[in-house]
């Protein structure tokens, strides 16, 4: 059944019937707005938008990895400033021939990525457009803390990682080469692992800046050492470059580094700390600030893309 045939309330009553709800939903879909608690007194919020061709495509992606991406996307920038996601707001712009089911599974991806974090989609709105849109606004609680900014980093700071880089990069050239393997790489772009909840720990921790990795390494840490007015260095051998990613970059003629240090969409997060914090051990020194501007690796500036432009 078309979206058309279904129609926008009978598609609506099909999709939030399918949503799992959360603790800190007071009222979910149904009325003219939701209702979310927010017992911290401030609300961390965060939008962004895919767009079917360019920043996914169905015939790489089934509806539900679809999904997983854009809330992973989201619920991402919630755990980088330190906050611990609450719920997700998802508009949906769909052509009037799209397969109904294709937004019902989409419907389960959006749910099962926020249900890692205890969130719920508690609302949105939909809309026929030539062009499949995918927008979603997600929530989240400070939880008492101070939000974790990208403008707080100080030079004798160490960088360190949680998560991982270049997965994702690797398995979109992958794709675009019209590969399926290897699955590692693959699955890593249609489904982000974020470590949720490695954004309220470095809060915890004292961590001085953090963002998560969506546009690659060196372009995100570039908004911190502007935003810091510092420097950043990269240790080139911290970071492991699996089997796997070996041969695919052999295979395809490409500097592995570059989908490490310049692919996003891992979603993994990197903060700042003061030298001397003992870190967990999901956290990895990756680096360290310095007094002056940029970043670099190994001292030197990265030769090649440093991550995704928009435009």
């Amino acid at each position: 059944m078309s979206v058309a045939k279904a129609g926008e309330f009978g598609l609506i009553a099909r999709v939030t019937a399918r949503l799992p709800t959360s603790p800190g939903t007071l009222l979910g879909p149904g009325d003219d707005a939701a209702v979310v608690r927010a017992a911290d007194g401030r609300v961390v919020a965060s939008t962004d938008v895919l767009v079917e061709g360019r920043h996914f495509r169905r015939d790489w992606c089934s509806a539900q990895d679809v999904g997983h991406r854009a809330a992973a996307a989201n619920l991402a920038d919630i755990a980088a400033m330190g906050a611990t996601p609450t719920a997700l707001l998802v508009a949906l712009c769909v052509p009037a021939n799209l397969d109904a089911h294709w937004a019902e599974e989409l419907a389960d991806g959006l749910g099962e990525e926020a249900a890692l974090v205890g969130a719920a989609v508690v609302g949105g709105d939909m809309s026929g457009s030539p062009t499949l849109t995918i927008a979603v606004t997600a929530l989240g609680d400070l939880e008492g803390r101070a939000p974790v900014v990208r403008t707080g980093a100080r030079p004798g700071d160490v960088v360190a990682m949680s998560g991982r880089v270049g997965y994702a990069a690797a398995g979109y050239t992958v794709l675009s080469r019209g590969f399926r393997t290897p699955k590692l790489l693959v699955d890593a772009y249609r489904r982000p692992e974020v470590p949720y909840d490695a954004g309220p720990e470095a809060a915890r921790l004292g961590a001085t800046a953090m963002i998560d990795v969506s546009d690659g390494l060196l372009a995100d840490l570039g908004h911190v050492a502007k935003g810091s007015g510092v420097a950043v260095d990269l240790r080139r051998d911290a970071f492991d470059v699996p089997r796997q990613m070996r041969d695919a970059a052999y295979a395809l003629g490409v500097d592995p580094y570059t989908w490490v240090l310049a692919g996003g969409e891992d979603h993994a997060l990197v903060a700042t700390f003061p030298e001397g914090v003992v870190l967990p051990p999901r956290w990895r020194v990756v680096g360290a600030v310095r007094e002056g501007t940029g970043v670099t690796v190994d001292g030197k500036p990265f030769k090649g893309p440093t991550g995704w432009q928009h435009f």
